[in-house]
């Protein structure tokens, strides 16, 4: 081979080398996805990196719910109950006071045994209105009522001894527990002796009085 074409071979192969050496072989191109809020971008380079504010991690989507309405738990329940107890009745010029009424009841009483009430009245004659009012209650749970201006007491005699019969309704007034809120009318009949009629006198007798009807709770 000659000088001249030995030379220029080398001069190839050293012009080869000097460009494998001073040009880098192209990088992989990687890709990645970026997420801000709902929205979302591909970012595609060899080190890919999300711009600022944005990040690979997928944002959870809420399903949309509506509220819900709670379910109401308004009832009507029926009270069929007779009570049975005492009743404590002072007498003066003007008035009759029933100072204490205490009872317990049976038959249909949505577990309301527990009778307490208090009521009065003015007789002119053999009847007379009667006002008052009271609970019946399960020891945690109360109904409050008062009697309603139709009330009424009817003494069977003129004069003592005697027997006193009630009617009349009950207005209900509210309650506590599950009762609070409760409305509603209800029926009562009952009776109890007296035995003096004679001003200061304060006696105690045995009472019978039977609450029925419906009414409603919140």
């Amino acid at each position: 081979m000659s000088t001249r074409k030995s030379a220029a071979l080398l001069l190839a192969v050293l012009v080869a080398g000097a460009a494998l050496i001073t040009t880098p072989a192209s990088a992989a191109t990687k890709s990645i996805t970026c997420y801000k809020g709902s929205s979302s971008k591909v970012v595609k380079t060899a080190t890919p990196k999300c711009p600022a504010g944005w990040s690979t991690t997928k944002p959870v989507v809420k399903p949309t719910t509506k509220p819900t309405t709670p379910a109401s738990t308004a009832k009507t329940l029926t009270i069929n109950a007779t009570y049975t107890g005492k009743i404590t009745v002072l007498w003066s010029d003007s008035d009759v006071q029933a100072t204490s009424v205490t009872a317990t009841g049976t038959g249909t009483t949505l577990g309301l045994t527990q009778l307490v009430g208090s009521g009065s009245s003015s007789p002119s004659s053999q009847d007379a209105t009667i006002n008052g009012t009271g609970y019946i209650s399960d020891g945690v749970n109360t109904l409050k009522a008062n009697f309603d201006p139709s009330s009424v007491a009817h003494a069977k005699d003129g004069a003592a001894p005697t027997t006193v019969a009630i009617h009349g309704n009950v207005v209900i007034t509210g309650g506590t527990g599950k009762y609070a809120g409760a409305t509603g009318t209800l029926k009562f009949t009952g009776s109890f002796p007296i035995n003096s009629s004679a001003a200061g006198t304060n006696e105690t007798g045995a009472l019978t009085l039977t609450v029925s009807g419906s009414f409603n709770t919140k």
